[in-house]
């Protein structure tokens, strides 16, 4: 720069802001000052910097007091201005690169800030050093607000969708009413509406019933209008006039329903939003929202309140239709059970029902318990195909013919056979699966028989479950349309204490997994679960019932013989032993002589443990059936205890004498030897093998020698 360029800026007058070419156009950099734009050069070497009169009002500084130091313009800035400055051209400079562009704040002198925008080009040397600097300085605090005012809008529609969003996935899952209060007030509930409490209103004929609060304090918000439809109130209010209520003072509340002023110094909230719940031109209730922020509720806060309102008032408006058909379906499902099971004689029964939750989508599960003659009752568990209205219906048909044929004294399979013709002369494509058993708790006989259904499962005093092999037939309606109506019965024996369960697949099949892995659960639960019939059929409901998911009806019949625990000074024990059971026998002599180390009569358990493996392989390998072994102390002064075990063969075992090779034959000659006394007795259907173990004289009297 020349010295007359160096003079003091004092010393030159002032040129013009506006100068004309000869032709009387405005110059190039008067049209730039015009815009607020102006140029700079920046000396490196010489540490100079040349402003133009545009620049320098654009960096805040007045043309006659500046000095060409580019300390001027560095030192107003803020230090993090300053800092953001100062990275930007040493990046550009060391970088080599031969341009930077940065938007800086700069404060004026009126205590206001406005935007600049430098914008520069690097010029160097031809060994690569940065020499001068040149560019243009503009002002950009109208592009930088009106950016800054877009950002803020776009973060604020965010925002506004993101709600939209999120209450929009977490109310598509809700099914019940309960489900949608549960979306708007549990975790997170409030976080999803952008809102520091709600009050949730709906109209039960002409009451307004506050069904959902949240925030605090509750109470506060609660007598805000829960009862009649009062327009006093402001829920009331906005549903009986259609309208919202945008209200952004406590005060303005107050004064709009003076009734709410004692509340207004409990309410902790700022603004409010009232608005209607309308769905299908139906008034369903109201929302109240509320902000512990000052809420101006602009045009689009008032959008979004009025979209939320619109998405729960959808919601509520499935709920309740699915409610309603929930409740008219399980009403119906439960015209078609029996309204009450009888007590029993000889042990305890439990039937439990569950409807999926599907709405009218309900099942047809049954079960039943049927008075019949001699003290004995049938009891069975089924399922008819479909899950409809008509599935229930048929249900109920089947349920009635098939109780009238058990009471007309059938046996099994022909009360089965007759069902199934029965169903098949409905004239409906549907057929149905059940487990009938006809039962005698004083014998503890169970003739059961099956068409097409699961199995029942036998829980065993010592919490063993087993799960026998019961034959059975084709399904009803579809063993009589491919002729062939029969259903083959199988005994089984309940001995005092054991637990016989009745299912439908619905407790023990998950969707889309293994069946098998149900019963397996069912089998687990069974033995895990309370001795009780009525304990156990709740605890296999909780646990499994809902386990599953609760996508299928449920049908649960729990039967229990009593048991006969004998007296104290007398114990006794009872344990049926299936034939296909290959651990039966190892199982029933572990039990025999624990039982025994519990009466403390661990000396007589190795002659006990063998006499039960005798007599129990006699049975297993010369019959055709099971065997009931009982064990007991006898009352008696004599310390001995009686074994027996019987069987439903009538065919009494013969004393042989086998020869030194024989590998049987030695059982009765064995008995002898051991037992103090033995026997052999005819008991209903079959016999009873007997002996007592122990003292063959009472003990002297203590005392005496």
């Amino acid at each position: 720069m020349s010295d007359h360029d160096r003079q003091p800026r004092s010393s030159v007058p002032p040129r013009p802001l506006i100068e004309k070419t000869p032709n009387g156009e405005t110059a190039t950099a008067q049209r730039l000052a015009m815009n607020r734009t102006g140029s700079f050069e920046w000396d490196l070497k010489a540490r100079t910097l040349d402003v133009d009169d545009a620049g320098l009002l654009v960096f805040g500084l007045d043309p006659l007091t500046f000095d060409s130091r580019p300390e001027s313009v560095v030192e107003r800035l803020e230090p993090s201005e300053r800092a953001r400055l100062d990275m930007a051209i040493d990046e550009a400079i060391r970088g080599g690169r031969s341009s930077y562009s940065v938007h800086i704040r700069v404060p004026l002198d009126g205590g206001k800030d406005q935007w600049a925008h430098i914008q520069a080009r690097i010029l160097r040397r031809d060994d690569g050093r940065a020499q001068r600097v040149i560019g243009v300085v503009r002002d950009a605090t109208a592009e930088v607000t009106h950016s800054a005012f877009v950002l803020d809008l776009e973060k604020r529609r965010q925002r506004q969708t993101n709600i939209i969003e999120r209450t929009t996935s977490a109310l598509s899952r809700a099914v019940t009413v309960d489900d949608v209060t549960a979306a708007l007030t549990g975790p997170g509930g409030l976080a999803r509406l952008g809102a520091d409490g709600l009050a949730l209103g709906l109209v039960e004929n002409t009451s307004l019933n506050v069904i959902a609060l949240s925030g605090d304090p509750l109470e506060a918000i609660n007598g805000l209008g829960s009862g009649g439809l009062d327009r006093r109130f402001p829920l009331a209010d906005t549903v009986l006039s259609g309208r919202p209520r945008f209200l952004n003072s406590v005060s303005g509340l107050a004064h709009r329903y003076p009734v709410v002023a004692p509340h207004a110094g409990q309410l902790r909230f700022r603004a409010a939003a009232y608005l209607p719940l309308v769905a299908q031109a139906r008034s369903l209730g109201s929302l109240a929202l509320f902000y512990r922020e000052e809420t101006a509720f602009n045009a689009d806060e008032r959008n979004l309140c009025l979209g939320l309102a619109a998405i729960v008032a959808q919601s509520l408006q499935r709920a309740t239709l699915f409610d309603e058909e929930r409740e008219f379906a399980t009403g119906l499902q439960a015209t078609m059970l029996p309204r009450r099971i009888q007590e029993i004689e000889g042990g305890e029964i439990a039937v439990r029902y569950h409807a999926a939750w599907s709405g009218r989508q309900v099942g047809g599960d049954w079960y039943d318990v049927i008075a019949l003659p001699k003290n004995r009752f049938g009891i069975v568990v089924g399922d008819v195909q479909g899950h409809d209205t008509h599935a229930a219906a048929i249900m109920g048909q089947l349920r009635i013919a098939l109780r009238a044929y058990a009471g007309e004294g059938h046996s099994p399979s022909t009360v089965l056979a007759r069902a199934s013709r029965f169903l098949a002369e409905l004239d409906t494509e549907r057929f149905a699966t059940c487990t009938y058993a006809q039962v005698d708790l004083a014998s503890g006989t169970v003739r059961v028989v099956r068409a097409g259904h699961l199995g029942p499962l036998i829980r065993h005093m010592d919490g063993r479950v087993g799960s026998p092999q019961v034959r059975g037939g084709l399904p009803l309606g579809i063993s009589t349309d491919f002729e062939y109506e029969e259903f083959p019965g199988t005994r089984l024996d309940l001995v005092p204490g054991d637990t016989l369960v009745l299912y439908t697949d619905g407790l023990v099949e998950e969707p889309g997994g293994d069946i098998e892995t149900g019963v397996q659960a069912l089998i687990h639960e069974v033995s895990e679960g309370p001795a009780g019939a009525r304990a156990l059929a709740d605890h296999l409901s909780d646990r499994l019932w809902e386990r599953w998911g609760s996508g299928d009806d449920v049908a649960l019949l729990v039967l229990r013989r009593s048991p006969d625990p004998g007296s104290p000074r007398a114990p006794r024990l009872h344990l049926y032993i299936h034939q296909a059971d290959p651990e039966g026998l190892s199982d029933a002599r572990t039990i025999v002589r624990q039982a025994l180390n519990d009466w403390d009569m661990s000396e007589l358990a190795d002659d006990a443990e063998l006499v039960t493996g005798e007599l129990l392989v006699n049975v297993l390998l010369h019959t055709e059936g099971g065997a009931v072994l009982t064990l007991e102390v006898l009352p008696e002064p004599v310390r001995r205890v009686r074994l027996s075990v019987q069987d439903r063969s009538s065919v009494w075992p013969r004393r042989r004498s086998p020869g030194e090779t024989a590998t049987s034959g030695r059982g009765l000659l064995l008995l002898d030897a051991v037992a103090a006394r033995w026997g052999i007795e005819s008991r209903g259907e079959g016999k009873a093998v007997w002996c007592e173990i122990g003292s063959s004289a009472p003990p002297p009297p203590t005392g005496r020698k």
